[in-house]
């Protein structure tokens, strides 16, 4: 949540105007909760939005292209699924859910 928290912020602090960044939890389907970020932000790179949780791609100058391959990462190792889209007219949300329940391993 941290990190794309820090991606959001990131995104808008070169931008004029009004910046927002929020984050919000709800109840999804099949026991499992859905949390987005989202911001007001540049938005993804339309181009490579299919790559942006791929290990050591970044869009940031001074990137490494680790954060959101390991958010992905834990978020999946938890029983969860993350995923982006781009958002109008500006900015991007991220979403992730995660199950409410444990799971049980014998």
């Amino acid at each position: 949540m941290m990190n794309l928290m820090i991606n959001g912020i990131d995104a808008m602090k070169d931008l004029d105007g009004a910046r927002e960044l929020a984050s919000k939890a709800q109840k999804a389907l099949d026991a499992r909760i859905l949390v987005s970020v989202s911001d007001t932000g540049v938005g993804l790179p339309v181009q490579q939005a299919d790559q942006i949780f791929k290990a050591f791609f970044t869009t940031k100058p001074q990137g490494t292209g680790m954060g959101l391959s390991i958010s992905r990462s834990i978020v999946e190792s938890h029983g969860g699924r993350l995923w982006a889209a781009d958002d109008t007219p500006r900015g991007a949300n991220l979403y992730f859910t995660l199950p409410t329940k444990a799971e049980v391993k014998e």
